[in-house]
């Protein structure tokens, strides 16, 4: 990689050039606030623990706990809403006009790109 004199001048975290923007990446699982809320509960056992160490452990476990609980209810929410998406249709009970049958199979198409989406993720942790 070559050193670029003029990038490497301008402020951190600032783009000149549209074609380098990053897009933005998945939706985070956890709102930002919770994430923060347990990221400083971490933060406080790795400085507690030199003097209570026993205590620091419990913190960094109840941290975990509370991580995991919170994945666990943003992931069914997201479950419930993608089913939603789709699940209320019964294919038996009505006939579709061409166009009807198109908008549903894009609707089931943006569904199941959002399940492997969100399997992958989990698949990477």
């Amino acid at each position: 990689m070559m050193y670029d004199q003029t990038r490497a001048q301008q402020p951190a975290g600032q783009n000149r050039v549209p074609s380098e923007r990053r897009t933005p990446g998945p939706e985070p699982l956890l709102p930002s606030s919770e994430r923060d809320k347990v990221l400083q509960r971490l933060r406080h056992a790795l400085n507690t623990f030199a003097d209570t160490p026993r205590d620091a452990l419990a913190e960094a476990e109840s941290a975990y706990d509370e991580a995991t609980a919170q994945l666990v209810t943003a992931l069914a929410a997201r479950r419930d809403l993608l089913r939603a998406a789709w699940a209320d249709e019964d294919p038996e009970s009505q006939a579709q006009s061409p166009s009807e049958a198109e908008s549903e199979s894009e609707e089931f198409r943006n569904a199941l790109r959002q399940y492997r989406e969100i399997t992958q993720r989990l698949l990477q942790l």
